[in-house]
């Protein structure tokens, strides 16, 4: 009994899933079958132009842009399409002046094949020229470098040396504004910087009366006579 009922029942569920497939292949040929009517109906407008004959704007017209109404547009024309354009080629020769632009135009930037070969011939002696001169200057400079090397050295010693003075001058400062204060004085006090300023204006009168002793000196010192060489005797 159960058995006769389970195989009623797979049946039923078997006719009803057979019965969704064909009703997906039924809308499926439908829907392709209207398509294809659509496709079959369309009618589209028919384009507004005259492809049989050429193109030649109205130049009177104020629709025409105005691009197409140069004489550019004219010798494109006339080259497309020829007498048919309806372009007189005379009018596309260029004027007197604008002749000589496109001949000085070819000569700057299309010149001859001698011009060319002079140009490129110059432009190698020149910079030979240029490259013999770079190698004597080189060659100067290398011979120079021995002395300026030594002068190099020679001018660092010198700035050590004048910096150690300055420092040991300084620290002489120090100790003398110490001892003139009573304390310890910053190098950068306006106190340290007018000592300083007197202590050298001092030092300039110094060796200024020491000049003028010294020429005194020489000015009474007594000029002695250069001695006289006797005339040679007459034989």
């Amino acid at each position: 009994m159960a058995a006769s009922v389970f195989c009623s029942r797979t049946s039923m569920l078997c006719r009803s899933l057979r019965g969704l497939s064909c009703g997906k292949n039924v809308l499926s040929a439908s829907s392709r079958s209207c398509v294809l009517l659509q496709t079959a109906s369309y009618n589209p407008r028919p384009l507004k132009l005259n492809l049989r004959e050429p193109y030649i704007p109205d130049k009177d017209s104020p629709k025409t842009p105005e691009w197409q109404k140069t004489v550019r547009y004219d010798a494109k024309l006339f080259g497309r399409y020829g007498s048919a354009s309806g372009v007189d080629p005379a009018t596309l020769w260029p004027s007197d002046e604008e002749l000589e632009r496109i001949i000085e135009d070819e000569k700057q930037w299309q010149p001859p094949l001698e011009t060319m070969q002079r140009d490129i011939e110059a432009r190698e002696r020149a910079e030979a020229k240029k490259r013999l001169e770079k190698e004597k200057l080189i060659a100067a400079n290398m011979a120079k470098m021995p002395q300026m090397i030594a002068d190099w050295r020679r001018e660092k010693r010198e700035a050590k040396q004048k910096m150690k003075e300055e420092k040991a001058r300084r620290a002489k400062l120090l100790v003398e504004a110490r001892e003139r204060f009573g304390f310890a004085v910053d190098h950068r006090s306006p106190k340290f910087l007018q000592m300083v300023a007197e202590l050298e204006k001092e030092e300039k009168k110094k060796k200024k009366l020491l000049k003028r002793r010294l020429r005194e000196e020489q000015a009474a010192a007594p000029t002695v006579a250069p001695p006289v060489t006797p005339p040679a005797a007459s034989s």
